[in-house]
């Protein structure tokens, strides 16, 4: 299948019309609509229903959509790896669960540097489900989560581990009842599960952010509490910006190293995986002399 076409796929199917999708690629609506037929075509299924206000997606473009989504992401990617410069014999990709991207990333890239100069390097931030489904896809070699998904072909071992602690800009006593306040850092599904059973009574926050430093951006800018990594938050705790809330329940909340059990390049991945639990012990260990 030609990629120009499920790019006009994905388009069509993102934008809602054939004359959007035209615009937004820079081609006729005629053009979009000959690449939508030849896979129709080829697939033996019309993959979107034509309505006057606009396109949808059939069950077969549905299905067929994630497909298409992953090749058109993997032809962009072999692109940019097939075409290293001289200087360059390999590119790395790992994949950083968000709320670590500020502690793990930078210093990774720089080891990765100034270890394999002739080593390409390219971090990807994103949350752990998508992070699972890239590296399933062979977008990414191997990636920071809070999921240790099983399965074939994918190696999985605990990285770190963080405490995530109750912190207020200020001093006070936990409460169960609730706090106008507190903002809500989505950790994850066992996160949540947990602090359902430690704060069963609490009502909906009137802030909810799926990452950790938007919320803590957001305490110390407008003042209120919110759990945070202890080893995040340790030097704000020093400085008297933050304070511990008393008799608060802590959290853990494991990060799991994730890569193929056969990658393509094994000396490259177990150069790429060593670094970054160096970084991480690194900032483990940090976080303890500061403790």
């Amino acid at each position: 299948m030609n990629i120009n076409h499920m790019k006009a796929f994905l388009e069509v199917a993102k934008s809602g019309g054939f004359q959007l999708a035209a615009d937004r690629l820079h081609v006729t609506q005629s053009t979009v609509s000959a690449r939508i037929k030849v896979l129709e075509t080829q697939l033996g299924r019309p993959l979107f229903v034509r309505k006057r206000e606009g396109t949808e997606l059939t069950v077969a473009g549905r299905h067929f959509h994630r497909f298409a989504h992953a090749a058109v992401r993997a032809w962009e990617q072999a692109r940019q790896e097939v075409a290293l410069p001289e200087a360059l014999n390999a590119v790395v990709t790992l994949g950083v669960q968000m709320n670590h991207w500020e502690r793990i990333a930078p210093a990774w890239v720089e080891q990765m540097q100034a270890t394999a100069p002739h080593v390409g390097t390219r971090v990807v931030a994103d949350y752990s489900e998508n992070l699972l489904a890239d590296l399933s896809d062979g977008l990414i070699d191997l990636a920071m989560t809070y999921i240790p998904r099983q399965q074939p072909g994918l190696s999985c071992e605990l990285l770190m581990e963080d405490t995530l602690v109750l912190a207020s800009t200020t001093p006070r006593k936990v409460s169960k009842q609730w706090q106008p306040d507190y903002v809500f850092v989505d950790w994850g599904a066992e996160f949540r599960a947990a602090h359902n059973l430690a704060y069963p009574e609490t009502r909906a926050p009137r802030l909810s952010v799926g990452l950790s430093m938007i919320g803590l951006d957001y305490v110390l800018k407008h003042g209120g509490s919110g759990y945070f990594s202890e080893r995040t938050i340790e030097p704000l705790l020093k400085e008297g910006r933050l304070h511990l809330i008393e008799k608060a329940p802590t959290f853990q909340r494991p990060v799991y190293l994730l890569h193929p059990k056969e990658p393509l390049d094994l000396e490259l991945l177990t150069l790429a995986k060593g670094i970054l639990k160096e970084v991480a012990a690194q900032d483990m260990d940090k976080s303890g002399r500061q403790g």
